[in-house]
């Protein structure tokens, strides 16, 4: 095999596969990028046997032929090369020369029939959704994906496909973030699956804001989503995923409309305040204002306050501050609506103005659950 390419765009092919390499494996192989030289194009894949990625780039071709390069090292190589352009030639034994200008590097490689194939997708059901809309409605909803391994089904994005929509729901049982998008597709698609957080993170790294196709492939056991000279094949997770709806405040009886920077930096400010242990700020509503409060032993304590549209009896609540930061940094208006009932029960978070009785659920959304409340 013998090629030239751009250093950049070696470098931003590798950039893209990096994230999937096994970094701790018994299987040699899967610490290695697979390396495909044909025609005019490079084809380098990456998987971790859970989730592979495939990247296309351009090349110059002399040889074609493929082989494995160890990932961790070829890409820092490429990272610190200055010059513009890279000839690779390898030989029959895998071991890969670098030829970078006046410098020249040799690198042990492994055989390319060791790599494991990526899945195949015969037979898969195919959908088509806007690139600018699948990221968005990822976006909006991955964050809130469990990070606790021991609640397998949380630690995904959930999808359900019906009437050309697809919901996506990322929830750990104390937030919840839900959106939904339209597809092109057959209209009597019906499915659910759980598409693996690390696999999000690829598709959505791979995904651009416009219009532009992004196709979507689905087995029983697996899915692929293919855009911009790239592909991400996972496996899905599997388990009962809860009922979210159930879950999702259907109406508030108050609505609070709150300026998004403003209670972002009183949120950033009033965390200084609080520890690991003890994550909870008091949020009081009086009529005209919102204080938040929180008070540590091992700290100190944190008041600040901002104007609202709250008119009503004093009520208390108390909410993780981080958890609402997480929420406010996706949002994308100046206003944000805080819907709730009582201290207890989902508070309703969605951006711009949301009305008490509000018919229709509001897309998309985030339910924030409250913490106990402290006696002051």
């Amino acid at each position: 095999m013998h090629f030239i390419i751009s250093r950049q765009e070696l470098a931003e092919l590798l950039s893209s596969l990096q994230n999937i390499v096994a970094q701790k494996t018994p299987v040699p192989i899967l610490s290695n990028f697979s390396i495909e030289a044909l025609d005019s194009r490079l084809i380098m894949t990456a998987t971790d046997l859970t989730v592979g990625l495939r990247c296309v780039g351009s090349a110059k071709v002399i040889t074609p032929g493929s082989t494995t390069l160890p990932a961790r090292r070829f890409a820092q190589l490429v990272r610190e090369l200055t010059s513009s352009h890279l000839e690779i030639v390898v030989n029959d034994k895998d071991i890969a020369q670098v030829t970078a200008n006046a410098s020249t590097f040799r690198l042990h490689g492994l055989p390319k029939a060791e790599f494991p194939d990526l899945p195949d997708l015969t037979g898969a059901t195919q959908i088509i959704f806007k690139q600018g809309e699948l990221k968005e409605a990822l976006y909006r909803t991955a964050f809130a994906v469990s990070k606790e391994d021991h609640r397998f089904a949380l630690t995904g994005v959930f999808c359900q496909l019906v009437n050309n929509t697809a919901i996506f729901v990322g929830t750990d049982a104390k937030r919840l973030a839900r959106a939904s998008i339209s597809f092109e597709g057959s209209s009597e698609l019906q499915n659910e699956c759980i598409i693996p957080i690390k696999a999000v993170d690829e598709i959505l790294k791979m995904l651009t804001n416009d219009e532009e196709p992004a196709k979507v492939s689905i087995l029983e056991d697996k899915i692929a989503v293919e855009a911009n000279e790239c592909i991400v094949i996972t496996k899905l997770l599997f388990g009962d995923y809860p009922d979210v709806d159930q879950v999702i405040p259907k109406q508030s009886s108050w609505v609070v409309l709150l300026h998004r920077e403003e209670l972002m930096s009183l949120l950033r400010q009033i965390a200084l305040f609080i520890t690991e242990d003890s994550h909870s700020v008091r949020f009081t509503f009086t009529n005209g204002e919102l204080y938040l409060n929180a008070n540590t032993i091992d700290i100190g304590e944190g008041r600040v306050s901002m104007p609202v549209n709250y008119h009503g009896p004093r009520f208390d609540i108390a909410f993780n501050p981080l958890y609402f930061l997480d929420i406010l940094r996706r949002s994308k208006e100046e206003i944000v609506s805080l819907g709730f009932t009582d201290p207890y029960n989902p508070s309703l978070i969605v951006d711009g103005e949301l009305t008490v009785d509000q018919k229709a659920l509001p897309n998309p959304l985030c339910v924030l659950m409250p913490l106990r409340l402290n006696e002051e």
